[in-house]
């Protein structure tokens, strides 16, 4: 069987690198993009590599990031300009392969295996290096392996503006010495969990007993197990393959905790208006699975689902997933994140039901869709949702407009990168009275 030959391409410092860009006066300064700088609670968002000298950090609060760098440059998050050099990022990959599958605004895997006229997989890796820098002025870390895992690990051990190739006798010396948090999708609680019991590195992974790792975690473990040893053979998806998505999702994550459940709930719809907007546009039909994904202010994530009636609607799926959090979270922090996403397409087949014959469905999909076509006449924020004006912010914000569409994970293991930013007012408030609340300025890792 033949090997594949998998890119991971990674943009450096891209949203600092977009703002030089723009503004080449800022060439040469440390440079952060930050949240409102007038909050108290703004965090880094991205960072120069001038700003990293000094330490700064992404989730540095601005008051920390300038007691580190007094002569830091904050800039305001513009993702509308992001969006637009990622497209033309886009653009470059396409001229050597259609299996494209983004992983965020800033990353994207690729398959080459079959493009061999262009080079073999390093030749090609530069040969997108050199294009996106001298089209574009950008610079991006490109890994190239035989499977996805081990190319974007191979994309990290170099930065910035640099090819790594990780192939199978690599393994050993390149990979497997990499503390185990360095794997893909192995967060802050996995990877505390696997060193209790001595796991700290991806080799000590790979090395691992799977019916060990089964007990121990769960399903995932296997995954995981799986991932360390080079076995991950899931595919690159085509960009023109949407009838194989298995699920549609979209998160935000927060610059400030979140305390209040008409906050949640406000920020469940925004996410809801772009699953069901997406989802209308796959072609998938209608969804019978909400998901929604929780991440504390610990940075502990949480997944729970629930069956529904087959659904495209954003108002069924928002209180679906509304509901979830209100029956099964019951940590008792405040949120940091949320994610909602949705699965088990119809595929446009509906069977008749009680719900279908009575018109409920239809009434309601009338009303959304004549909402979809003023707002895209008009401009998504003249149209919107009473619970929407409750937090003027929420007004402003086109979450489907803003983000790349990419399936997020369900229950909660794999949640999807496309990740927005909220910012919000401070808010304290006694719906979780079980919180135990930081100061004002003291940093959430």
């Amino acid at each position: 069987m033949k090997e594949r030959v998998i890119l991971h391409s990674d943009l450096n410092n891209f949203y600092a690198t977009v703002e030089r860009k723009m503004f080449p006066e800022l060439t040469g300064l440390p440079i952060a993009v930050c949240g409102d700088k007038e909050s108290r609670h703004g965090i880094v968002l991205a960072k120069s590599e001038e700003a990293k000298k000094f330490g700064i950090k992404t989730g540095d609060v601005i008051w920390e990031a300038k007691r580190k760098c007094p002569a830091l440059v904050i800039r305001p998050v513009r993702f509308s300009e992001y969006v637009k050099y990622s497209k033309m990022v886009r653009d470059i990959y396409a001229r050597y392969t259609d299996k494209i599958e983004p992983f965020g605004i800033d990353e994207c895997w690729l398959d080459v295996t079959d493009c061999g006229v262009f080079g073999d997989g390093r030749q090609i890796a530069e040969r997108i290096r050199k294009e996106v820098k001298e089209e574009l002025s950008l610079t991006v870390s490109v890994g190239v392996s035989f499977n996805k895992v081990f190319a974007k690990l191979a994309s990290d051990l170099k930065k910035p503006d640099a090819v790594t190739c990780v192939s199978r006798g690599d393994v050993a010396e390149k990979i497997y010495p990499l503390p185990v948090s360095d794997l893909l999708y192995v967060g802050k609680a996995t990877s505390a969990r696997l060193s209790k019991v001595g796991i700290n590195t991806i080799g000590a992974l790979a090395a691992a007993d799977p019916a060990f790792l089964k007990q121990y975690l769960g399903k995932w473990g296997l995954t995981l197990s799986s991932y360390a040893r080079g076995k991950d053979e899931t595919p690159v998806r085509s960009m023109h393959e949407s009838s194989d998505l298995k699920s549609i999702g979209n998160s935000l994550t927060y610059r400030e905790d979140i305390y209040k459940y008409e906050d949640i709930k406000r920020l469940i719809y925004v996410l809801s208006e772009s699953v069901s907007e997406r989802l209308k546009d796959s072609g998938l039909g209608k969804a019978n699975t909400v998901h929604l994904w929780v991440r504390d202010k610990e940075l502990q994530s949480y997944g729970f689902q629930k069956k529904v009636r087959p659904t495209a609607l954003c108002g069924e799926i928002a209180e679906a997933a509304f509901s979830l959090f209100m029956s099964q979270y019951t940590a008792k922090r405040a949120v940091r994140g949320l994610g909602v996403t949705v699965s088990g397409f119809d595929k446009g087949i509906e069977q008749l039901s009680l719900d279908s014959l009575s018109g409920d469905y239809e009434k309601k999909e009338k009303a959304e869709r004549a909402a979809s076509m003023i707002r895209k006449k008009y401009g998504y924020s003249k149209l919107q949702r009473g619970i929407m004006f409750e937090d003027r912010t929420t007004l402003l914000m086109d979450v489907r407009g803003e983000r790349l569409v990419r399936p997020g994970g369900v229950d909660g293991e794999i949640a999807s990168q496309d990740e927005g930013e909220y910012d919000r007012g401070e808010v304290f408030s006694e719906d979780f009275p079980d919180y135990e609340r930081e100061g004002k300025d003291k940093k959430t890792e």
